[in-house]
């Protein structure tokens, strides 16, 4: 049995880890820790887990006794948490920002933080990096933007048929944090579209790093939130430096993903839709669409807190542990 700890679990993603991990049959959880809500049972937080018997707890990572430790702490505080951790021979996976750049300069540069504790880390994206994972002692959960979009671009880079992309992505409320705040103020954000970090979005040198590790592309980003709880939805526009057919295309995309547990290929034309993965670890890839300008538009669509977050720091670990990389996670969305 994996022993397992959570550092910062009262948010949304310690949510999703807990209701992921609760149902895993080799994982007991022997902690989750929250400052804010010491001695209190986590089904007061998460409303939906009124079954659990957890409590959350103000301990250090060391009082945990775990094997793996995912820490859901805020971006420049995993960095002082990551490096103690690993001493001790506890394996990590990091869910915020700290450890996903091969550069710590770029990442102080889009974070702006001093970065106090680089370490080796593995980007935890399985879908370009399985093996490499099955190895890591420290796992750098990916973003949710990030995940998105190279679910939807991965593929052009491959088959090096891309050189400029242009991602518009719009995100549910939740993708904010458990806080709330002026914008994610109900009033504010319902009946509203609001682009936000319209060129300066931190996700963007992410998206760009994986990419231009397969081939030379240049990434612009553009996020938007809309009145949604869950969800991102990411339309990438590109022009193709091949003349190819939609089907073609299309075809591309499948045979790249065609042994992903985790991606559908939609048919050609097909759009993802948001409530088909609400709640899943799926990522749904569709359009397929080339217009007489040559312009080819790919979508995909995730749920934010899963594949974006927590659905994928429990693949990640499940390939850590060498568990069927699919346990606890294979459900569909909830459409509706």
């Amino acid at each position: 049995m994996l022993k397992v700890g959570i550092i910062g679990a009262s948010g949304y993603t310690g949510g999703e880890l807990l209701r992921f991990l609760q149902n895993h049959p080799q994982v007991e959880i022997v902690a989750v820790t929250s400052r804010q809500y010491h001695e209190t049972p986590i089904k007061k937080i998460h409303p939906h887990l009124r079954d659990s018997d957890l409590v959350f707890k103000d301990i250090a990572a060391s009082a945990m006794d775990a094997d793996l430790i995912f820490t859901a702490t805020p971006h420049g505080a995993s960095m002082k948490l990551v490096p103690e951790i690993l001493e001790t021979g506890t394996r990590v996976i990091d869910l915020s920002g700290d450890y996903r750049f091969d550069d710590v300069k770029t990442y102080e540069k889009w974070y702006g933080f001093s970065h106090e504790n680089p370490q080796e880390a593995v980007y935890g994206l399985p879908e370009l990096y399985r093996e490499e994972i099955k190895k890591a002692n420290l796992v750098a959960n990916p973003g949710c933007f990030p995940t998105g979009a190279l679910m939807a671009t991965l593929p052009l880079a491959k088959e090096k048929i891309v050189e400029n992309v242009i991602i518009d992505s719009k995100t549910g409320v939740s993708g904010a944090g458990i806080t709330p705040t002026s914008v994610t103020h109900y009033p504010n954000c319902s009946d509203n579209v609001t682009p936000y970090a319209i060129i300066n979005h931190r996700h963007m040198p992410e998206i760009e790093q994986e990419l231009s590790k397969i081939s030379p592309v240049k990434v612009s980003f553009t996020p938007h939130l809309v009145p949604v709880i869950r969800g991102i939805l990411s339309t990438v526009h590109t022009f193709l430096t091949e003349e190819i057919s939609s089907s073609e295309l299309e075809l591309i995309y499948q045979k790249y993903f065609q042994k992903e547990p985790f991606v559908r290929i939609l048919e050609e034309g097909e759009i993802p839709a948001l409530s088909a993965v609400r709640g899943s670890n799926y990522a749904h890839v569709g359009s397929f669409q080339i217009d007489q300008h040559g312009r080819a538009v790919i979508i995909s669509a995730i749920d934010n807190l899963v594949k974006g977050a927590s659905g994928q720091a429990v693949h990640n670990m499940n390939l850590m542990c060498g568990f069927d990389e699919k346990e606890s996670l294979d459900i569909y969305g909830m459409h509706p």
